[in-house]
């Protein structure tokens, strides 16, 4: 830092602080290193998914960069927890929790050890949010790192990933492939480290967060697996202690404008509608006003153009072959769609690290502005009787754009599963799944399973879903989630019957059902909220979290 005495670590100079500095000397810091900034390299590394199995050796990586640059610097743990794993289980309600878990743990640690700076890693969906929110309330210089994304896997030449193995569930049920074609699909969708392969939700975040001035270019769609990564992680390092040096601080990046630029982003490129509840979560983090008008706002001017899935053809390694997320941020600020006054990490503006970035090379066309999949972003904001507060629906690649028709009414993802399995949903029928919300899970579960399911089925555009709980960024469909206020509160949703008629419409963004305000008074006179046999984790966050239409947050 330019001017050490305002260094956090220079606690440990003071003489009464003998003890401290022994326990530290244990570790090797001599004399020389007490007089750097201690900079905390908090790592998500962990061998519960593919997605973090190599952050580990990203993590020496910062490490090695932040010493190069001028730091002490500390590796530290936090966890993980796996989205595709816990998928369609029990263990699926402590995926959002861990995005909490993941904050408290690093702003815990870096603020225990009185750390200068921060450089954060992160692989699975709930990593990037997670390590960016406890950047944010630490408001100390910092970098974030993605993990990177997977390599596609192959099955007879054709690119798969692991919602691949989640459809095939659905077409094995369906008839269409025998028990040797899924197991090939299952046996060759993930080949390796890094995080799921589409625009899913690690994707989306990890470009939100490049978008949002908080990593450093190009860092967001470099694959796991490559020198690149490897690189990027080295530069992190040294990028801290020049941050610390001109006294740049997240909060001085993470503006009104930086979330509009990730917005931008998010939308033009296709993205998961987990970015909503997690940007709505940061926006809070560091003293932001932003809602769900917001993004109704951007949505309408930014066009969605790019081809990847789950609605396109390509995965992540496909963009970064082709410029990557900066090359697509330079066409974006060209079209005057990107706020180019923006400082970020490099401690240069958006606009002047752009300048130095090669345009989309041709060939593939992975990017088009002049043939965009949709003339305005993906993400939809719809309200209605059944969603006061909003909900959100991602309407890309799809040819229906409404549906009216009956509910049919389940209080758990599992028994609505069973009810697509065993041939009881027919085509015109909108699925409910209540009692999943924020509170309700607890958790707010992700859907990729029965959405994936019923895709596999042939329903992909036969039927609706709308649920108080979200999707995987991988999810496609007619589905509606964050339906605010959720059932557990007594939001609308709890008080829809079977067979009352709904209707979906994107082109108009209404969610709504045909009951009156009166028969709605009527029902709620006979609900009580379903008792939860809940503790620990989980039961702490029920009661501390807020509606989704606020990101679920905690504090």
């Amino acid at each position: 830092m330019a001017n050490h005495s305002k260094s956090r670590s220079n606690v440990f100079n003071d003489i009464n602080k003998a003890p401290n500095r022994a326990m530290i000397r244990a570790m090797g810091i001599t004399d020389e290193d007490f007089e750097k900034p201690f900079i905390g390299v908090a790592s998500t590394w962990s061998e519960v998914t593919p997605c973090n199995m190599h952050i580990d050796e990203l993590a020496r990586k910062a490490k090695q960069g932040a010493k190069e640059g001028g730091g002490t610097p500390f590796i530290f743990n936090t966890i993980t927890v796996s989205d595709g794993i816990s998928m369609g289980t029990e263990g699926m309600r402590f995926s959002l929790p861990s995005r909490e878990v993941i904050a408290d743990s690093i702003e815990t640690v870096v603020g225990a050890q009185n750390y200068d700076g921060v450089v954060a890693i992160g692989g699975c969906d709930k990593n990037m949010p997670g390590c960016m929110i406890a950047i944010g309330r630490l408001n100390l210089p910092s970098v974030f790192v993605y993990g990177g994304t997977i390599r596609p896997g192959k099955n007879d030449g054709e690119d798969i990933d692991i919602v691949s193995a989640f459809e095939a569930v659905g077409k094995y049920n369906n008839g269409d492939i025998d028990s040797d074609g899924l197991n090939k699909i299952e046996c060759n969708a993930c080949p390796g480290a890094g995080a799921c392969g589409g625009m899913y939700t690690a994707n989306t975040m990890a470009s939100a967060i490049e978008a949002m001035g908080m990593s450093l270019p190009g860092s967001s769609s470099n694959p796991a697996e490559s020198p690149e990564k490897m690189e990027d992680c080295i530069e992190a390092g040294k990028a801290v202690l020049n941050l610390a040096n001109q006294g740049i601080l997240p909060k001085d990046i993470m503006t009104k404008k930086a979330f509009e630029n990730a917005i931008t982003v998010v939308m033009a490129l296709g993205g998961s509608t987990n970015a909503v509840l997690h940007l709505l979560a940061l926006a809070h983090t560091v003293d932001v006003e932003l809602d769900l008008d917001d993004f109704e706002r951007i949505r309408q001017r930014v066009p969605h153009i790019a081809d990847l899935k789950p609605s396109g053809k390509y995965v992540m390694e496909e963009l970064s072959k082709v410029g990557g997320v900066p090359a697509v941020m330079k066409l974006l600020l060209e079209k005057g769609l990107l706020h180019g006054e923006c400082l970020t990490v490099t401690g240069k503006t958006v606009a002047e690290n752009l300048a130095e970035v090669d345009h989309l090379k041709e060939g593939q066309n992975i990017v088009s502005f002049e043939k965009p999949k949709r003339e305005n972003g993906p993400l939809v904001i719809l309200k209605g009787n059944l969603a006061p507060e909003g909900a959100v629906a991602k309407m890309s690649g799809l040819k229906i754009k409404n549906i009216t028709g009956p509910a049919r009414v389940f209080d758990s993802e599992k028994e609505a599963t069973e009810a697509v399995l065993n041939n009881k949903i027919n085509a015109g029928d909108v699925i409910v799944i209540r009692y999943v919300g924020p509170k309700g899970g607890p958790g707010m579960a992700e859907m990729l399973s029965i959405t994936a399911i019923v895709v596999g089925k042939g329903l992909g555009e036969k039927v609706g879903l709308i649920t108080d709980g979200r999707f995987s960024g991988g999810t496609h469909g007619l589905v509606v989630g964050h339906i605010s206020p959720e059932a557990q509160v007594g939001g609308p949703i709890a008080l829809i019957t079977e067979g009352d008629l709904i209707t979906i419409d994107s082109e108009t963004q209404e969610l709504t059902v045909n009951i009156t305000e009166e028969e709605f008074a009527e029902r709620l006179k006979d609900w009580t909220a379903p008792e939860q046999n809940i503790r620990g984790t989980l039961k702490k966050y029920a009661r501390l979290v807020s509606s989704a239409s606020k990101g679920a947050i905690t504090d």
